[in-house]
């Protein structure tokens, strides 16, 4: 009808300010990330700060591709953790592993990723894309790894976030040997008792070095079974016996549970698949995830979008229904798309109180085994 205004037309007026050179990252993504993916990073920044960083909300982050031989792992994730914006994390192991490079004073350099990969090789140089760094880092890593697992706190089944917590120890000591801080997520992440799961331990060269140590009869074992349990009784606690802002147990008022991934992969699926655990196998009654954040370039459709989308996870029960407007897909690189968000948080929400849920293992398998016993599925 003439002059009745369509409920489609009710959205924001496409009519930004020009870009000026005093602008901030935050108010460039506010005011010009208008449409298409640039609206959904916009989208992105807006639902971890706005939503997913409130106090009662626990956040788990999973990363895959090669994001911390990039830098990013000092750049942005070490922030965020210092923030109290990182709860606990699902890796690759190779994550972890040049994450380490730094940590124990090892140089990574820019390259050019048109260059011999056969000269590179004459020359020991490996390439990761445009990352080039000396042979002799890879040596130095793994000889640091088979040392320090030589260790008798090692010397037994474990899960793969103990194992993480000790390594970032010896990480962090070394750090202050060397005289250099904030430069390794292990190291942070045990400074802060972030636990940091991986869901394929033997797929890195941590992996490779425990399995060449079990040659020499070394007992360090990593225990698949724990991992998944231990995800599982977090998202649970998270959502049972949140922490107050002040870091307290909150019984009273409900706790909420994020996702944030970076690609997708076994790190994607692993940290999703904590919901199906607390439901599907041990039926536990529960809902899924509240907050769902992704940045991929993959697709749906090739089946490359490992979990695939927010829509299609309410499914299996990763995801609560009735959360989904709070779910964000955004098809951008993880390394353009990372430091924008975590500058943008950083701008935007003052830093939350760390959860420090390492240190938090005990009470919540034991909330996990009480509603547990208490189910029909057992």
């Amino acid at each position: 009808m003439a002059g009745k205004k369509s409920k489609f037309l009710q959205g924001r007026r496409i009519d930004p300010g020009p870009i000026t050179k005093k602008i901030s990252v935050a108010d460039l993504i506010d005011e010009s990330f208008l449409a298409y993916n640039a609206a959904r990073l916009r989208e992105a920044c807006q639902l971890f700060t706005k939503k997913m960083l409130e106090p009662e909300v626990t956040i788990g982050f999973s990363l895959t591709g090669a994001l911390t031989p990039a830098g990013l792992g000092i750049s942005a994730l070490i922030p965020l953790i210092k923030a109290g914006f990182i709860d606990w994390i699902i890796s690759t192991g190779a994550n972890l592993y040049h994450d380490t490079h730094f940590g124990i004073g090892l140089a990574m350099h820019l390259g050019n990723a048109q260059t011999s990969d056969i000269v590179l090789r004459e020359e020991e140089v490996v390439r990761i894309y445009d990352i080039f760094f000396d042979y002799s880092v890879l040596l130095d890593t793994d000889a640091f790894f088979r040392k320090i697992i030589e260790g008798q706190e090692f010397q037994r089944a474990m899960s793969t976030a103990e194992f993480h917590y000790l390594c970032g120890r010896y990480v962090y000591e070394r750090e202050l040997k060397l005289g250099i801080k904030d430069k390794s997520l292990l190291a942070v992440a045990y400074e802060y008792a972030v636990p940091i799961y991986t869901s394929s331990p033997g797929d890195s060269s941590i992996g490779m070095n425990v399995a060449a140590k079990a040659l020499q009869g070394n007992l360090l074992a990593f225990d698949p079974s724990l991992d998944v349990n231990e995800t599982a009784s977090i998202v649970l606690a998270a959502k049972r016996l949140p922490v107050s802002a002040k870091g307290r147990a909150h019984k009273k008022q409900k706790g909420r549970s994020a996702v944030f991934i970076l690609g997708g992969g076994s790190p994607k699926n692993f940290l999703l698949q904590t919901e199906p655990q607390i439901q599907e196998v041990l039926g536990i009654d529960e809902r899924g995830h509240d907050y769902f954040l992704q940045i991929t370039d993959a697709r749906p459709d090739t089946g490359g979008l490992s979990g695939a989308t927010p829509g299609e996870a309410v499914s299996w029960g990763k995801v609560d229904p009735d959360r989904l407007p709070d779910a964000v897909v955004c098809y951008v690189d993880s390394t353009v798309a990372l430091p924008l968000i975590t500058a943008y948080a950083l701008a935007r929400h003052e830093p939350r109180q760390p959860k420090r849920l390492y240190e938090r293992r005990q009470e919540s398998m034991e909330l996990l085994l009480r509603e547990y016993k208490k189910s029909k599925r057992r």
